[in-house]
């Protein structure tokens, strides 16, 4: 059956849950205006290893059969350095795929050929703030933008994708994304699966009418609520996704690109999920799932073994039910066909990744975390703290200092804040700019724990991260570390839409 978009009935339940009744009296959300501000951007000097000219153009892509859907895309071209810096994701109007090695350093000429303003932020990259894609920096229709930055992260599957306030959620909706493979000398040493074998998998789930063409916002105020979903499943930009497999282990990278869908996969089969990393690269070991859950903007890489198959055998990757919205039903993701046999022999590494870093947590733990309150504001509003997006804005708990080892506290409150409209809570997938963090801990409130464990099995808290869910009534802690760069940087919920309508702040990193 095909992913469910949300019924009336299920909308109220989301909004009800903790809380009763719903009145929604036709409010209307309250949608933040983006900022004039024009910004610049001085490449920095000298000769980058890798110079890429980036553009986001308008066009026409054959998704379905009969007439083309017009899409937004990502085009690119190698400038300087490798030529395959930078490739292009077969048959996809997503992409470019940029490939690199950790310590390359990078120029990238971004141009806005868009009839909107647009800008790009680097998801999951520890870069300088000039460099992150803040939407004070969203350039006009026929500007260009500069980034340099130094590639510093360790080797995993990171992404791009536009983040001007208030429009992120249409201009990802309308095709632009493209992913960010790093790569270094402790990965290269494993002999994991490479090349044709390590395979980027993006999910998303969109809507399409009788001619084609992409339809976003098709449920009104449940779209602008509970975040967009789709009714068929694009991997790659292609519906129904068959891929082709040989008899032998593979490397594949799943993106969850999807505006808001959470997805709880596994094999149809029962064969378990071999999960070898996270959204910040390679786990300490390999570990083994029944089901794998990802939010939206989450990223896990799986070890996926087809030398037990048999010649022609189909193995499909399902989506199983949950109580998120939308989960109820099992739907195909997509299909693996083993169309030749190869005696290539492969091993899964004991260990993966040396883990380094924040060796202070356990001191750090003892102390009051910093508590980000996530909930339902006044005039449908969704909010931190009480507080919604501001352009250059920063509270006074919103203020770090540069070297400081943190706890975080992300806390989705279950109920009120609405006074005569109740309350509503849903998941929200936490992501935080320019740094990769470590999850400590999750505390679920007793009365929502049916409805968390229905994704908890599938979470992969291990390793490092850049983006955490945060289920209706839970609580997360996590370790972050302020290194390096200083300046004005986000957090947000990676609803897309929730953070269209100002699930969005700022903080400050001060010397």
């Amino acid at each position: 059956m095909p992913p469910k978009q949300i019924s009336r009935r299920e909308f109220l339940k989301w909004m009800g849950i903790g809380s009763g009744a719903v009145l929604l009296n036709g409010c209307t959300p309250n949608f933040l205006t983006a900022s004039s501000l024009s910004p610049t951007a001085l490449p920095a000097a000298g000769s980058p290893d890798v110079e890429v000219a980036l553009e986001a153009i308008p066009g026409e892509v054959q998704i379905l059969p009969g007439q083309a859907t017009r899409v937004w895309q990502y085009r690119a071209e190698v400038l300087r350095g490798p030529a395959d810096a930078v490739r292009a994701l077969p048959n996809s109007y997503l992409g470019p795929i940029f490939n690199l090695q950790r310590g390359q350093t990078v120029r990238v000429h971004f141009s806005n050929r868009l009839s909107e303003k647009s800008i790009v932020h680097w998801h999951g990259l520890h870069v300088p703030v000039e460099a992150d894609g803040h939407p004070r920096l969203a350039i006009e229709p026929g500007e260009t933008y500069v980034y340099d930055f130094t590639v510093v992260d360790r080797a995993g599957t990171y992404w791009f994708h536009p983040h001007p306030h208030g429009r992120t959620g249409p201009q990802v909706y309308q095709g632009l994304a493209g992913l960010f493979l790093v790569h270094d000398s402790e990965e290269n040493s494993l002999g994991l699966p490479s090349g044709e074998y390590d395979l980027p998998i993006v999910i998303q789930d969109r809507i399409f009418d009788g001619d084609n063409q992409l339809v976003y916002g098709g449920q009104g105020m449940m779209d602008q609520m509970l975040g967009f979903l789709g009714n068929r499943i694009l991997v790659n930009g292609q519906p129904d996704f068959t891929l082709p497999v040989a008899g032998r282990a593979y490397r594949l990278r799943l993106l969850n690109g999807s505006n808001s869908r959470i997805y709880k996969l596994a094999w149809a089969d029962g064969t378990p999920l071999t999960v070898i990393a996270t959204d910040g690269g390679l786990l300490e070991q390999p570990l083994w799932k029944d089901y794998l859950t990802l939010a939206p903007a989450q990223r896990a890489d799986l070890w996926v073994d087809f030398s037990g198959r048999e010649l022609g055998e189909q193995i499909q990757l399902v989506n199983l039910p949950s109580a998120a919205p939308g989960g109820d039903g099992v739907f195909p993701i997509l299909s693996a066909v083993v169309d030749r046999l190869e005696d290539v022999p492969a091993a899964l590494p004991d260990r993966l990744s040396a883990l380094n870093g924040y060796e202070e947590a356990d001191a750090v733990n003892r102390r009051s975390p910093r508590v980000f309150t996530l909930e339902m504001g006044r005039m449908m509003s969704w909010t931190i703290n009480g507080r919604t997006f501001e352009m250059l804005e920063t509270a006074e708990d919103e203020v770090v200092r540069l070297g400081d080892l943190e706890v975080w506290q992300f806390t989705n409150q279950a109920g009120g804040g609405m006074g005569m409209m109740g309350g509503m809570t849903l998941p929200h997938p936490m992501h935080i700019h320019g740094l990769q963090f470590r999850v400590l801990e999750r505390q679920i409130v007793p009365e929502l724990r049916e409805v968390w464990e229905t994704l908890s099995g599938g979470f992969v808290d291990s390793g490092w991260h850049d983006t955490v869910l945060v289920m209706p009534g839970e609580s997360v802690r996590v370790l972050l570390k302020f290194e390096d760069f200083t300046g004005l940087y986000m957090y947000h919920c990676h609803n897309l839409e929730h953070e269209d309508m100002g699930m969005m702040r700022n903080f400050r990193v001060e010397a």
